[in-house]
């Protein structure tokens, strides 16, 4: 565990990477005994600090490693989370240029538009299909801080899970498709780049919102009414270049678009 000061350094680490667009070594490395605990706390360090000094408005979280593989990967057994704030968010009609972020990457992701308040701790899967207005088609544009993505779940934590942006379709009523069995393609220029279905993101998306309700309780975190959810990526992440559009197709959900200058 670090103390009051470390995490606050930690912070203002990541606050630098972001800014000067220069990627520091993996923080486990800079703060030796840095755990998931410190991490949220960090995390929360700087999100506090967007809302103060920037004016930043939190819109909703999302979900990391919700698919076993990526758990595995990282040594885990269960996911992590991050906010989503409004300056993340992104247009189709709007080319984001490429050169301002570390290491962008894109993921394809069904994303849950809440129309009420979630409960917390007692979050059930009927929970979260009862609240949300609308699934909507997202693309998930993530960063690292961390050079070379060379992360372990404290830094991808602290570094709110890897938050960067996001744009979203109109999408429908949850009670229209089979949350479970959207089939979802990332394209570019005609070039099928990931593939995947829904059921990858813990068997059900709904159950990662349900996940993230009970978990985001315990730091005093609500999942308020107009949120945005994205619960974890149905595809593997795809790094992303200057001058090329990708598109996330769902069946039954329809799709979206982001282009890069």
């Amino acid at each position: 565990m670090l103390n009051d000061q470390l995490r606050r350094e930690a912070a203002e680490v990541l606050r630098g990477a972001e800014a000067r667009r220069r990627p520091v070594r993996p923080l486990v490395e800079l703060f030796e005994g840095i755990g998931a605990q410190d991490a949220y706390e960090i995390q929360l360090l700087n999100i506090r600090h967007r809302v103060r000094s920037a004016g930043a408005r939190v819109t909703g979280h999302k979900v990391g490693l919700s698919s076993p593989v990526m758990q595995a990967m990282m040594g885990v057994d269960e996911p992590d989370y991050g906010h989503l704030l409004d300056a993340m968010e992104l247009y189709e009609d709007v080319p984001v240029p490429a050169a301002a972020y570390c290491a962008p990457r894109v993921e394809v992701e069904v994303g849950f538009v809440l129309g009420a308040d979630l409960p917390g701790e007692d979050c059930t899967v009927a929970d979260v299909l009862a609240a949300t207005e609308r699934v909507v088609p997202a693309l998930e544009l993530i960063d690292s801080r961390i050079a070379d993505w060379r992360i372990t779940i404290a830094d991808t934590i602290a570094d709110n899970a890897s938050s960067a942006g996001y744009v979203i379709g109109a999408g429908v009523d949850p009670r229209e498709v089979d949350l479970k069995a959207i089939e979802a393609t990332l394209t570019s220029g005609g070039e099928l780049l990931a593939s995947g279905r829904s059921d990858a993101v813990l068997g059900d998306p709904a159950e990662s919102v349900a996940w993230l309700a009970r978990t985001v309780a315990r730091y005093g975190v609500p999942l308020r009414k107009g949120h945005l959810v994205l619960p974890g990526s149905c595809t593997r992440a795809v790094d992303v270049s200057a001058g090329r559009t990708y598109t996330a197709a769902f069946t039954g959900l329809g799709s979206v678009s982001l282009s890069f200058s």
